[in-house]
């Protein structure tokens, strides 16, 4: 749908800019068939922090309050960057795995399918 300014010289700005993060990338997160967590989570991290400390810290830290957290074998994990299929290098960048600010990262875990098997 397309919106009409109110007036001819309107400029707008986007708020959510890289240059509003003081160097670092805001991208979002979803853990599939875990709707206890209704939207994808909005994190912000340096671009050059590793994939590892992404994993390690950020994803078990937001989402620990899920049972299932604990269960995560990250060697099964499947994951897609910006709707396509993603391999990535635990021990490379952010960036250098193609991250960048306002990505979309999913990623789904085997087996586990939320509480009870209920996709939340």
């Amino acid at each position: 749908m397309a919106v009409k300014a109110i007036t001819p010289d309107y400029q707008g700005h986007a708020r959510d800019a890289v240059e509003n993060f003081h160097g670092n990338i805001m991208f979002h997160v979803n853990w599939e068939k875990h709707l206890m967590f209704c939207a994808p989570l909005a994190i912000m991290m340096p671009p050059d922090a590793p994939f590892s400390q992404f994993v390690d810290e950020t994803l078990t830290n937001a989402y620990g309050y899920h049972p299932d957290m604990g269960k995560v074998d990250w060697d099964q994990v499947s994951w897609t960057l910006d709707n396509e299929p993603f391999e990535p290098r635990r021990d490379a960048s952010l960036a250098d795995n193609g991250i960048g600010h306002r990505s979309l990262i999913r990623f789904t875990t085997p087996g586990l399918d939320g509480i009870a098997g209920s996709a939340s």
